[in-house]
Formats: structure tokens, C-alpha cells, sequence
């Protein structure tokens, strides 16, 4: 199965916050990432600005970096971001 096969919910997503042993989850225009093994969120606010459990696809035009993040070795690719109609 291809890891993008897998879809996360956003219920999912937002549980996704390093609490009680979850990992810590963000998304970016609908794939859901696995940061947990990142230095930048050991403390749960990276940059002290984004918690996990978010989508972030509207933060990053703001960060002093680019998607290159995404391509670390310690962000980890989990699934599609369910879409919701609306």
C-alpha cells in the first residue's frame, strides 16, 4: 500500500500533538506530515509559532524557509489530508 493511499482525518490531525505519546502531525496542501523526530518541534511549537495537530498550508508564505522543509529526513510523509467538501 502507498503511503498516500492512507487518508488522515482532520479529527486525526488534530490529535496529532505529541500528548500522551501521539505523534506530532502537521499537514501542507493536503499531506499530512510526521515531524515528531524533528529538533525544531522536540517541544511541541516550532519557531515558537505553530503547534502540531495543524494544518499549516496558510503559514508558510510567512516562514523564513520554503516547502524544502518537507524534504528533511526527519519530516515524515503519513497520508492524504481527508477533503471535505464544502
Amino acid at each position: 500500500m502507498n503511503i498516500l493511499d492512507r487518508i488522515i482525518t482532520e479529527m486525526e490531525l488534530r490529535r496529532g500533538t505529541g500528548e500522551r505519546g501521539t505523534r506530532k502531525l502537521i499537514a501542507y496542501h493536503g499531506i499530512v506530515y510526521d515531524v515528531t523526530d524533528c529538533p525544531k518541534w522536540w517541544n511541541d511549537l516550532h519557531e515558537q509559532l505553530h503547534f502540531p495537530g495543524q494544518d499549516l498550508t496558510g503559514e508558510l508564505p510567512e516562514a523564513p524557509h520554503q516547502e524544502e522543509v518537507f524534504s528533511r529526513p526527519c519530516v515524515k510523509v503519513v497520508g492524504k489530508l481527508e477533503s471535505i467538501p464544502r
